[in-house]
């Protein structure tokens, strides 16, 4: 009944109004611009066009393991890769222990809830055929990524599961797979599951009151928010369910639940990875995403998924994709940039952390550059406005026809998106013009990359009226969103890298932003990070291995 109180009279005089005023969204219709509106943030580049065949991250696998020890590790693609060729365990043995894996997460009590669809048929028959082709002689794998368990966030279309989007009320079955998905196929990864999500995707903290999904819980503590919307996929990889997952980001929605849960989060650039198949809910600023235990993994996904796609016309012009110099271990030469009053509007633990991060670059041979970002209020409301007004026009059919099935959470966002005029539509977009002119010529100009926190706070709490009624925390809402809205509002490629833990044992993350189209120099510098916290990660509460 909640849902249907913001559809009513008092909804629309007093709750829309309230909502629109704590999120400061009523300020955008006062904003008087200039610039002619961009409204795709598809940013021109020299040079050739990718062909799609651009890179092997067959080299990306390492050659000679760490050796044993007692500090925990997550198991990467590079772990399944020699297990597999050196034929000590097959996708099959695997596949039954993912089986038993999922089978367990539904006895705990909280439940995980990191995967709500599977079919155990399904996962044994991609198991077989791959377990085939590593027998035969010679062995045949298709990738790097043949055997190897994944999963797909439910807003993408995977046959044969349900086209749910986190929702209770969407029940059409999946006719044929998302662009991403069918390169997992001719991959020959085995797809474990559907993961979990915030309902539609319009949330950061993965809280679902849907009766088929729940509230995913966190690995490192389930008394503890994921993130979101990519909620599922972050804890399916943070409990070792799977090795990758892709989720998406509209508003932080990889990021946020990759640093909640201590992993490694990518942002491609808009247009490099394809949408096709993906539920159209935002189609302005979101963009698909992998999230892996380790960026090493991270640049493998990127190298397999990134590529233009006929389905998806936004990925038709774009660079060559490359991993250049993704081994070189000195930044030597590599200016950083931070805006400090930025860097440090995050909680007192967050931001000892990550200072503590960034002086580890510096010893690396980076060099860091002070920098203003102008206008951060302004790109936070464009990029509120943005979003929330796509939601709308994607989702009118579920707003006109199945409100009551809402969240209320999503139902007051809804309604408030409704009263969003055009001219503030085509203001955010006159800001999204100004803002990147800015990056282009005032920010990149000086400097490589910028460096922020990945999230203003660490994972929240969960509290147990949450999980029937939902939770919408403004405040909340703008500590997990504080420094991501810039990245897709603009564009730009953002990685996120787990760098430590606060008081908690909660984890914490770092990010790096950089020009369009140059994956290759963050996730240079997300590899070279890495070394900050080597032997030092915690095992999560939850989790599984299937390689001991």
């Amino acid at each position: 009944m909640a849902s249907i109180l913001y559809t009513s009279l008092i909804g629309s005089w007093v709750l829309v109004p309230s909502s629109l005023k704590r999120g400061h969204l009523d300020l955008i219709d006062r904003l008087v611009l200039d610039e002619s509106p961009i409204y795709q943030p598809l940013v021109p580049f020299d040079g050739p066009v990718s062909d799609g065949s651009d890179v092997s991250v067959d080299d990306l696998i390492i050659k000679e393991l760490p050796r044993k020890d007692d500090s925990f590790r997550f198991e990467s693609i590079s772990d399944y890769y020699h297990k597999y060729r050196n034929l000590e365990l097959t996708p099959n043995d695997v596949a039954e222990k993912v089986i038993e894996a999922l089978r367990d997460t539904e006895k705990q009590d909280p439940q995980l809830r990191a995967i709500v669809q599977w079919d155990e048929k399904e996962i044994r028959r991609m198991a077989t055929e791959s377990t085939k082709r590593f027998e035969s002689r010679p062995a045949q794998p298709l990738s790097v990524l043949d055997g190897i368990p994944v999963c797909v966030k439910e807003e993408y279309s995977c046959e044969p599961y349900i086209f749910r989007v986190g929702t209770c009320y969407r029940s059409k079955k999946c006719m044929e797979d998302a662009t991403l998905v069918t390169k997992f196929r001719k991959a020959g990864a085995v797809i474990i599951g559907i993961s979990n999500m915030h309902e539609l995707g319009m949330g950061t903290t993965g809280n679902n009151v849907s009766r088929y999904h729940n509230t995913p819980r966190n690995p490192y503590n389930v008394n503890h928010y994921t993130g979101g919307s990519s909620s599922g996929p972050a804890a399916a990889v943070a409990a070792g369910l799977c090795a990758v997952s892709i989720g998406t980001d509209g508003g932080g929605s990889v990021r946020i639940p990759a640093t909640l849960c201590g992993l490694v989060g990518l942002k491609a650039t808009f247009g490099r990875l394809s949408c096709a198949g993906c539920a159209p809910l935002a189609f302005t600023v979101v963009h698909p995403g992998p999230l892996c235990s380790n960026v090493r993994d991270a640049a493998i996904m990127y190298g397999m998924l990134a590529g233009p796609d006929p389905k998806d016309l936004n990925t038709k012009w774009q660079p060559p994709i490359t991993l250049e110099d993704f081994e070189k271990t000195s930044l030597t030469g590599t200016k950083m940039g931070i805006y400090s009053t930025y860097f440090e509007d995050a909680s007192s633990e967050v931001v000892d952390i990550c200072r503590k991060a960034v002086q580890f670059l510096t010893e690396q041979g980076a060099k860091l550059v002070d920098i203003e970002i102008a206008e951060l209020e302004e790109i936070r409301l464009a990029h509120l406005v943005t979003l929330l007004s796509e939601f709308r026009t994607g989702l009118k059919q579920d707003f006109a026809e199945h409100t009551r099935e809402l969240s209320s959470e999503n139902a007051l966002i809804l309604a408030t998106a409704s009263q969003f005029s055009s001219n503030a539509y085509v203001t955010a977009n006159k800001q999204r013009a100004r803002s990147i002119h800015y990056l282009q010529n005032h920010v990149f100009d000086k400097v490589d990359v910028i460096i922020t926190p990945a999230t203003g706070v660490t994972a929240p709490e969960i509290h147990p009226k949450d999980l029937k009624y939902g939770v919408s925390k403004t405040s909340q809402t703008l500590d997990l969103m504080r420094f991501v809205t810039i990245g897709n509002l603009t564009g730009i490629p953002c990685l996120v890298v787990p760098v430590g833990y606060d008081s908690q044992g909660l984890p914490v993350g770092l990010q790096i932003m950089g020009r369009w189209w140059e994956e290759h120099v963050i996730l240079r510098i997300g590899n070279i990070l890495e070394r900050f916290t080597e032997g030092n990660h915690r095992k999560p509460q939850v989790y599984y291995g299937y390689l001991q």
